[in-house]
């Protein structure tokens, strides 16, 4: 089974939102974007993120961050890497005005961002890591995983880091597979009321 490993494109843009609807709510009821695009169908929440991956403003879910893992043609799985430079609070905020959703963004995002953690401006982020159901466990995520981090090296980046939600143990087993190690994690009580989890968990790998 030959896994091809591509850069995204506009035309993922609808797969894309799969992945990043199904990594955001990892194994819960709701994520991130549930409660960004309240009082909306799995469709609309679907249409909104397909738009939210080709706005101007270049947040982490803009399709130019993306690899797709192919099998025989058929999309079956995505990596997400960005620069936390320029995938900011800020940037991903105006990305999402410019999909007309700005009811309660920042309050949403307050609750989000209570786990955050100092980053290094020359680290480079990984997200969205996700393979479809009927495909797991062939290799798809160490492939798209070896070929971003081969990517990063020619890029001079030498440090990737993650951060995965505190209880996601299968996520943190497969980074720890790779060679990440914990260096953080941040509880908050408002993170727990909202997403059913502690907090987040910090990540990182020298390569």
């Amino acid at each position: 089974m030959s896994i091809k490993i591509r850069q995204a494109t506009p035309d993922d843009s609808s797969f894309l939102a799969e992945m990043i609807l199904q990594s955001s709510r990892a194994g819960k009821k709701s994520g991130l974007f549930d409660l960004l695009f309240t009082e909306s169908s799995d469709a609309q929440i679907l249409e909104k993120l397909t738009r939210l991956t080709t706005t101007e403003a270049k947040s982490s879910c803009n399709y130019k961050n993306f690899l797709i893992a192919e099998i025989d043609e058929n999309r079956v799985g995505t990596l997400c890497s960005y620069e936390p430079r320029i995938a900011t609070k800020e940037s991903f905020i105006k990305a999402l005005d410019e999909i007309g959703c700005t009811k309660d963004v920042e309050a949403t995002l307050d609750v989000f961002y209570s786990c955050s953690f100092k980053q290094n401006k020359s680290t480079l982020m990984f997200d969205f890591m996700e393979e479809v159901a009927g495909f797991i466990d062939v290799g798809i995520l160490k492939a798209l995983m070896h070929k971003s981090l081969l990517t990063a090296r020619l890029k001079g980046y030498r440090v990737a880091q993650t951060i995965i939600e505190i209880g996601s143990l299968e996520s943190e087993l497969f980074y720890k597979k790779l060679g990440f190690k914990k260096i953080a994690e941040v509880e908050s009580e408002r993170y727990k009321e909202t997403f059913g989890r502690a907090g987040l968990m910090l990540m990182s790998l020298e390569f």
